[in-house]
């Protein structure tokens, strides 16, 4: 791993003023390194850090039509989606590892009254993986192989505006024997361009097996806010 970590910021530097032959031959000696193949995502679930070596460009994001998100999809090149994926693409190696990516016209959170059928309000990753786990670092890194390295940045420095659990609902959780509200662990982030939800689900073991990550449109913040809030 750390081998790898090293090659990472090798394989930055390298890169930096070369054109996009140089890039792709370097990118390709280090998927080798890490037993990852450009053509299968599913070796993402296996090894995560190969996320941080293919990072795509976003060129399609909350706010777009769904035409132009549907053909961002179908073109990115860590998605990689199937013929029939159209709006979501699903992948699975096993039972233990299952990756989904979805656009919606919907906000995160509670169904409201829908009114707009055309426009995307909300893209959303999970992954469930019982061999290596699933870490909000992960996330983060997953974060940046799909959208590139200016949504993630927009990711990093956004601020948080609420993180659970907290004390208070833990206790009352607790009291109320609702151990799904104990494990949740997440955030809400609102950057200058976007907004963003992540959690993770912990086990009773301390590892979480399942996690998400939410890019949506700034002005649902509140929305989801209160829900979070309130459950």
């Amino acid at each position: 791993m750390n081998e790898l970590k090293v090659g990472i910021r090798n394989w930055e530097n390298k890169t930096q003023g070369c054109g996009d032959a140089g890039m792709q031959r370097q990118e390709e000696v280090l998927l080798n390194k890490c037993g990852c193949h450009r053509s299968n995502l599913l070796s993402f679930l296996l090894v995560p850090w190969c996320w941080s070596l293919l990072v795509a460009t976003a060129n399609a994001l909350p706010g777009q039509s769904t035409d132009t998100v549907l053909a961002w999809i179908t073109s990115n090149p860590t998605l990689q989606p199937g013929i029939r994926d159209g709006l979501i693409v699903n992948k699975n190696n096993s039972p233990a590892q299952r990756f989904t990516f979805q656009a919606s016209v919907l906000p995160p959170g509670r169904i409201n009254t829908l009114t707009d059928r055309i426009t995307i309000r909300s893209e959303r990753m999970t992954f469930y993986d019982q061999i290596n786990g699933v870490t909000p670092e992960r996330l983060r890194e997953s974060l940046r192989a799909i959208y590139g390295s200016a949504i993630y940045q927009d990711f990093e420095q956004a601020t948080v505006v609420y993180n659970y659990p907290v004390p208070q609902t833990l206790d009352l959780a607790r009291r109320r024997n609702r151990l799904l509200d104990t494990a949740r662990q997440g955030e809400l982030r609102l950057g200058g361009r976007y907004a963003y939800w992540m959690e993770v689900t912990q086990t009773d073991t301390g590892k979480a097996f399942n996690g998400q990550l939410t890019i949506f449109l700034k002005e649902d913040v509140a929305k989801l806010e209160a829900e979070l809030r309130d459950r």
